[in-house]
């Protein structure tokens, strides 16, 4: 019962270093005779060229990135919405991270029109794209605030 084992030739025993000339890695230990990388503590930081310019200080770097300033808006689908809450129900981003439809904390979020909707609901605090203003308001949903603009 407790004797498993693994098979014969799986675990390999590293070589050990400086342990003698018979042990194959003796003497210099595998580092060469002498030089730089042979040191304790010896080598060179990565990127090094021996001297020469480093490929990454020669290429120009130009221009503006927003990439670290950029929001990422969550999109949900009238879908999803359609299948996870009763008729009349008021959406909100409470509600739908609550539900599992978003996470975190997002600046805001945006209901994408894939898929139908079937059921009146009441929006709030959220963007639409035109086609789903469209759907909801043909299925006889509100959207609070001012008819025709952007609820987010």
């Amino acid at each position: 019962m407790f004797n498993i084992e693994p098979p014969p030739g799986a675990v390999k025993h590293s070589k050990r270093l400086g342990r003698g000339n018979g042990s194959g890695r003796g003497g210099t230990s595998g580092r060469g005779s002498n030089g730089q990388n042979s040191r304790t503590s010896g080598g060179v930081r990565p990127g090094f060229e021996g001297g020469q310019m480093p490929l990454y200080r020669r290429i120009a770097r130009r221009g503006f990135s927003n990439y670290p300033h950029k929001k990422k808006i969550p999109e949900v689908y009238l879908r999803d919405i359609d299948a996870r809450f009763s008729e009349g129900e008021l959406i909100n981003p409470a509600l739908l991270k609550q539900a599992g439809l978003i996470s975190g904390c997002p600046p805001g979020v945006k209901i994408l029109s894939n898929g139908g909707i079937t059921k009146k609901f009441k929006f709030e605090s959220l963007a639409f794209s035109a086609s789903a203003r469209e759907k909801i308001l043909a299925a006889g949903g509100e959207i609070a605030g001012e008819e025709g603009k952007n609820g987010g």
